[in-house]
């Protein structure tokens, strides 16, 4: 699935007379930024004195700016068949849609709102306004209330919201009279264009409830493999496949940790049940420590949090993770079901590799 993160800095003033000022959109497909497109609007009408001071921008700035009818078909190829994901999405679309209006062109796009999602995910926060969420989640934020410098910020709350809840369809506001593009309508091409990495791959059917996740060393390799194999439950599979995602992951222990959580929270049909197995309490060798390996991608880090003898969460953080304290780590974490199965996965992990760190605590 593909996301146009939005942000936009407008005129002010009424609602119906509001204009785009400056545009930044960031099209992320779940694992890495494919496209971007940042620009500069001509409104053609005053900006609004506030709005002038809180984002530096005025009608000087704009002169030689083009024009929104200039770059609306650069929006609606950057937006097309994807979800339009925006900080407080209901304001960036209306504007969206009423610029669209204006030139006789009815813009429909499926949303996301990540101030609706930190409220679910990122619960008791005194305030949920981008700004405090990256202040308090401690997202790195530079041209604050400039369209590049929020839409890069909400990227990075966005990763936050999808390494804690990985499907989002069901949170997915749909415009009424243009569905979702679904994956299945050409699976073909989905098949073609997975890429050869190691990461995890979950399978979805058609009430988008996930049956089958799998952490693998070549995604392209195991879901193709599914698809060539005739025995009857790769057959069953086949059958049921509605939508396909995969998160790029560098680290091994963490990609194992998040395939058995979601197998344990959703119990996927196609994947084993783990409810049921391993009763011995194990011991680890220290009882409360941070697992530090590699992340998605370089210059992230993974961390899973041992408290207690007990897996209690996992996290994603930026080279300078070290400079948070524990309990800024532990609000960040996506919480895990502590069980003797994923305990035995990590010391298993533990004895036979070598993590990058081992903080403890």
């Amino acid at each position: 699935m593909k996301y146009a993160i939005v942000d936009l800095e407008t005129t002010g003033g009424k609602p119906a007379d509001e204009a785009i000022t400056e545009i930044a959109i960031y099209l992320y497909d779940g694992n890495e930024i494919i496209d971007r497109f940042v620009s500069l609007v001509n409104p053609e009408r005053p900006i609004h004195w506030y709005v002038q001071k809180l984002t530096g921008i005025n009608s000087k700035m704009l002169r030689r700016a083009p024009k929104f009818y200039e770059i609306a078909k650069r929006v609606l190829e950057i937006t097309d068949d994807a979800v339009v994901v925006a900080h407080n999405a209901s304001f960036d679309y209306r504007v969206l849609k009423k610029e669209f209006e204006r030139l006789g062109y009815t813009y429909e796009r499926p949303t996301l709102c990540t101030v609706k999602l930190s409220k679910e995910i990122f619960p008791k926060q005194e305030s949920y306004s981008l700004g405090n969420l990256c202040k308090t989640l401690r997202i790195p934020v530079t041209d604050r209330h400039r369209a590049s410098g929020d839409a890069l910020a909400t990227v990075e709350l966005f990763k936050m919201i999808l390494n804690k809840q990985r499907h989002l369809q069901d949170r997915i506001e749909e415009p009424g009279i243009r569905p979702l593009k679904k994956h299945s309508k050409d699976i073909l091409k989905t098949l073609d264009e997975l890429p050869a990495k190691k990461g995890i791959v979950y399978f979805y059917n058609k009430y988008d409830r996930l049956i089958g996740v799998h952490n693998v060393r070549n995604i392209k390799k195991k879901v193709n493999n599914i698809y060539i194999n005739d025995n009857p439950k790769a057959l069953d599979m086949q059958q049921q496949i509605n939508t396909i995602d995969y998160e790029l992951m560098q680290g091994n222990l963490i990609s194992k940790v998040i395939a058995w959580h979601y197998r344990y929270k959703d119990n996927p049909v196609f994947s084993p049940c783990i409810k049921a197995k391993l009763t011995f309490s194990h011991q680890f060798s220290n009882p409360d420590m941070l697992l530090i390996d590699k992340g998605h991608h370089t210059g992230e880090k993974s961390i899973i949090y041992i408290e207690n003898h007990k897996v209690t969460g996992y996290g994603f953080f930026d080279l300078e993770w070290q400079k948070q304290n524990i309990d800024v780590i532990k609000s960040r974490l996506t919480p895990v079901d502590d069980h003797p199965s994923i305990r035995k996965i990590i010391q298993d992990h533990l004895d036979k590799y070598r993590l990058e760190k081992i903080v403890r605590l």
